[in-house]
């Protein structure tokens, strides 16, 4: 559905660690930074319409807005763990950890995080698997 977002954040040097550690663990690609962007993903363009981006530029810190929040496809749920303990890492503030979130659907598998200026992330699994 959605071809790019952009979002800012007030400090890009936490933000870049954290989205480059965060984005990672679901095996998305950083195509480039610079003092003022960092751009994940990839680009459409008519040989790739289905691709998705995502534009992170400095800004004013957001506004609070709990249900606010961006929402990233995971490969399976280990990739889910692993972006909540990255982001965790990287100065994220848990929001959310890792499990079945039954009330959408028996398979929905998600985390949910806090970036560093307070911006709310998850990841989502949808495939069926069974929880170790």
């Amino acid at each position: 559905m959605l071809d790019h977002v952009s979002i800012t954040v007030s400090d890009l040097a936490a933000a870049e660690r954290f989205y480059d550690a965060v984005l990672a663990a679901l095996g998305v690609t950083k195509v480039g930074s610079s003092r003022g962007w960092i751009g994940y993903g990839a680009r459409c363009d008519a040989a790739h319409p289905e691709r998705s981006y995502l534009s992170i530029l400095p800004g004013d810190r957001p506004e609070d807005a709990p249900r606010r929040h961006w929402c990233f496809k995971a490969p399976d749920r280990a990739a889910v763990d692993a972006f909540w303990r990255a982001g965790l890492a990287q100065g994220g503030r848990d929001g959310g950890a890792p499990g079945l979130r039954l009330e959408y659907h028996p398979s929905y598998y998600a985390a949910f995080l806090l970036d560093p200026d307070g911006n709310r992330i998850e990841a989502v699994c949808h495939r069926n698997e069974a929880v170790a």
